[in-house]
């Protein structure tokens, strides 16, 4: 068992009285958990992020930063011995979780809040289940004569306030050319070659996506001052669609072979996806459906996926207040994420707030939050906030989890610890707590062998002290 990070890490200046209180209630826990906690020399950090998707073909098309690989699926599926059945992911991202079960023969049911993630979803459906041989024949002639250049009239390219001067004057004019283009194909091939530009979006512009915001290029002309950076090669439109669409059609030519985890082949499962909030869609979902939730809910770490995935939304015709409505909806990760009302959403939560307000780590850490707030030493107020709705929000999840899964199910839920003002937040360890409270019984907690680096914010102050990164393996009593 490595040792496991804890507040006496801190530094002796910041120690008082209430962080030595967290520490004293984080320890009890340790102790309650040390057990469950089990460091697994295959979880890398490739695994439990995008980066083992780069080489897999299909999955490494759109680069959803936020995303697990499909290997981690594969590896969890063998190694607790679940071979069919219906697995669920309350937060589908780009659909990782879906597309590896489905390969191996479950049915996957997924629940995705943003038009980003939705839009990956359905065309990577289409092209599992409807494209057709004369469809990809027209994607090559395509990528053979470069059709976008042939089309003359442009179309007008949908953008935010905070997207305005994205591109170079001439990308920009051939992104327009080609929207313009693909408006004339049949559907299925529309979606597809949108699909292409969405994963090209980023390459082609003055942005890089940096978790709570879009950085700037100095070339762009924004006058962000020491915000802004040098992105170092911003491609050609023409070289880096060419380059998508041809990946695309190299994945999807029938020489092309996944190397797959079972070597007896199974047959396809289906994809179902609910558009909108997990936190009004759980709710209606039917009790004791599922054999597995495999999910990575996003982190309690101020990420702001409306602001990162902006160019994207723009594309995608997502008005101005629909951002900000999004932003609302999502599960609190960011400061800017105003309390919700969990009671009205569901009054059968009453369980789950009560589980919250109950457990003695975290409302000894909200009132640290909170207190800091009072004396002005946080770097953002609306931190407290965030840190209450998230774990608040999170139990009303695990509850609707615990509800639709089977008994015997397991839930696997991939999440990061966090750090804020000085303080360590055991998320694994209060949401492992939660789950007790909630239907479940820890199996286990999944421990990655190198820690997570400090989060950018709290570098200064904590240097490198680690954080752990878990898997929390939980089963329905």
């Amino acid at each position: 068992m490595t040792s496991l990070s804890s507040i006496s890490d801190i530094a002796p200046e910041v120690q008082n009285g209430d962080l030595r209180e967290i520490d004293k209630l984080d320890k009890q826990l340790q102790h309650y958990f040390q057990a469950k906690f089990l460091v697994q020399p295959a979880l890398t950090r490739l695994l439990v992020s995008f980066q083992a998707n780069k080489t897999r073909p299909i999955y490494r098309w759109y680069k959803y930063k936020e995303a697990f690989s499909a290997s981690l699926v594969e590896l969890l599926l063998q190694k607790y011995e679940l071979s069919q059945g219906k697995i669920l992911d309350p937060f589908a991202g780009s659909g990782t979780a879906l597309f590896a079960a489905t390969d191996l023969g479950f049915d996957a049911n997924g629940i995705e809040l943003l038009p980003i993630g939705q839009q990956i979803i359905e065309t990577k459906n289409i092209l599992d289940i409807e494209f057709t041989s004369d469809d990809l024949e027209r994607l090559k002639t395509w990528l053979k004569f470069q059709i976008w250049k042939q089309f003359e009239q442009e179309f007008c390219l949908p953008e935010f306030r905070i997207t305005k001067g994205a591109y170079s004057i001439e990308n920009r004019r051939l992104i327009e050319q080609y929207l313009g283009a693909l408006s004339q194909e049949n559907e299925r091939v529309r979606e597809v070659l949108l699909f292409a530009l969405l994963c090209v979006l980023e390459s082609v512009s003055y942005t890089r996506k940096d978790g709570q915001y879009l950085r700037w290029d100095h070339r762009s002309g924004r006058g962000q001052g020491k915000k802004l950076f040098n992105k170092g090669e911003i491609l050609d439109f023409d070289y880096a669609i060419t380059r998508k669409i041809e990946e695309i059609i190299n994945d999807l030519e029938p020489s092309t072979h996944q190397v797959e985890l079972f070597p007896v082949k199974r047959s396809q499962g289906e994809i179902q996806l609910y558009k909108g909030s997990c936190l009004k869609l759980l709710p209606t979902l039917p009790d004791a459906v599922y054999d597995a939730v495999i999910t990575s809910p996003p982190y309690c770490n101020r990420y702001d996926y409306t602001r990162t995935y902006a160019l994207e939304l723009a594309l995608l015709n997502i008005s101005e207040k629909r951002l900000i409505d999004l932003r609302q909806e999502m599960l609190s990760c960011t400061v800017e994420n105003r309390s919700k009302d969990l009671l009205t959403i569901n009054p059968n939560w009453n369980l789950a707030v009560e589980v919250a307000n109950s457990q003695t780590l975290l409302q000894s850490i909200l009132s640290y939050l909170d207190d800091q707030k009072l004396q002005g030493v946080l770097n953002n107020n609306g931190i407290p906030r965030m840190v209450r709705g998230y774990f608040y929000e999170m139990a009303c999840v695990i509850q609707e989890c615990s509800r639709v899964l089977k008994p015997g199910a397991l839930l696997f839920m991939v999440n990061d610890n966090v750090r804020y003002s000085g303080v360590s937040i055991s998320v694994d360890m209060i949401l492992s707590d939660f789950a007790e409270k909630l239907g479940f019984i820890v199996e286990n907690i999944l421990v990655l062998p190198g820690n997570k680096g400090n989060s950018s914010q709290q570098m200064g102050n904590h240097g490198r002290d680690p954080l752990r990164k878990c898997v929390y393996v939980w089963k329905k009593q």
